[in-house]
């Protein structure tokens, strides 16, 4: 199915598959290459501006970043996909799944420097990984979007109802990259964080802000974001009354970006959800309050393995 570009959780049924328009793209972790040494510092094909980052967790989430290799449709053709694998997998069964962790508009795995490890010490197997034509991949072609086949999704103040880019699609070229160019500056990043989070200090506001745009850093990065605006971008609200799979929707309710009345809305049109608002809290609950929404995920994954469990007894005692 298609898992819309926003901040959102999964858990995955068989293969992780990543596509934009034509493209298809097999992700196969056990290809893993391209990492920091443990002890080492940072790996190599990041900005160099990670340097410049004071954020503790933000650092030691940076320095686990891997690309592993992806296939592209049946082509055979390989990039190099960024991700942060767990620091131990835990055995499959049929009652646990691993988690995906995607992030949202323009950003990074970096978005989950809070909320992973606190998942991890929950027990649970996550991954958090780039979607193709951001993040910190490596590509020659690019290409925007992700899409999963999942058991269980979380939706986290999910942009379900843009119809696109809008007149954005048809801008000239030279405007285009000029408006990129704005998307990428200090001050616009600075805006937004003021939008994003409450009462944020300055200098954690700045920092912040160089985690954000990190990834624009890279040549390719422009590219890939006027191809995404010329594309039309995403439109998924006609998809939404026909996802059957147990959702989850986390939203702040003080979102200054996405009001929650739209996360009410997406709880009315989900068959099958249920919703969970955070006080306090702003755009990026992962980012602010991190703590809940690892809750949150913990109680919404151990309900389904206490469910599975249940079916597993029945079953054993009626054979």
């Amino acid at each position: 199915m298609l898992l819309f570009a926003t901040n959102a959780v999964a858990t995955p049924g068989t293969a992780i598959v990543s596509s934009w328009r034509t493209n298809t793209t097999h992700f196969h972790p056990r290809f893993s290459v391209s990492s920091a040494v443990e002890g080492l510092g940072f790996p190599a094909f990041l900005p160099k501006e990670v340097e410049n980052i004071k954020d503790p967790s933000a650092r030691k989430l940076a320095s686990r970043i891997q690309r592993l290799q992806v296939t592209v449709g049946s082509s055979g053709d390989c990039i190099m996909s960024s991700c942060v694998k767990p620091l131990s997998s835990t055995q499959s069964t049929p009652t646990t799944s691993p988690l995906v962790l995607l992030h949202g508009f323009d950003s990074s795995c970096l978005e989950w420097r809070y909320t992973l490890p606190r998942l991890e010490e929950a027990g649970l197997e996550a991954w958090a990984v780039d979607v193709l034509g951001w993040g910190f991949s490596d590509l020659d072609d690019n290409s925007l979007g992700c899409s999963l086949q999942v058991e269980k999704l979380v939706l986290i103040d999910a942009s379900v109802y843009v119809e696109g880019t809008g007149s954005m699609a048809t801008l000239p070229k030279a405007v285009a990259y000029a408006g990129v160019s704005l998307l990428k500056s200090v001050m616009l990043r600075l805006f937004v964080n003021v939008l994003a989070f409450e009462k944020l200090p300055l200098s954690t506001s700045i920092d912040w802000m160089n985690i954000g745009r990190l990834h624009c850093m890279y040549d390719w990065w422009a590219d890939a974001t006027v191809n995404f605006m010329s594309s039309g971008g995403y439109d998924v609200a006609c998809l939404i009354p026909k996802i059957n799979q147990k959702t989850l929707i986390i939203w702040g309710e003080d979102d200054k970006i996405i009001s929650s009345k739209l996360g009410v809305r997406l709880h009315c049109e989900l068959p099958n959800a249920i919703i969970r608002q955070i006080p306090n809290c702003g755009h990026i609950p992962h980012v602010e309050k991190p703590d809940s929404v690892a809750r949150l995920i913990k109680e919404f994954v151990q309900d389904q393995e206490d469910c599975s469990r249940k079916e597993a007894q029945l079953v054993s005692s009626l054979q």
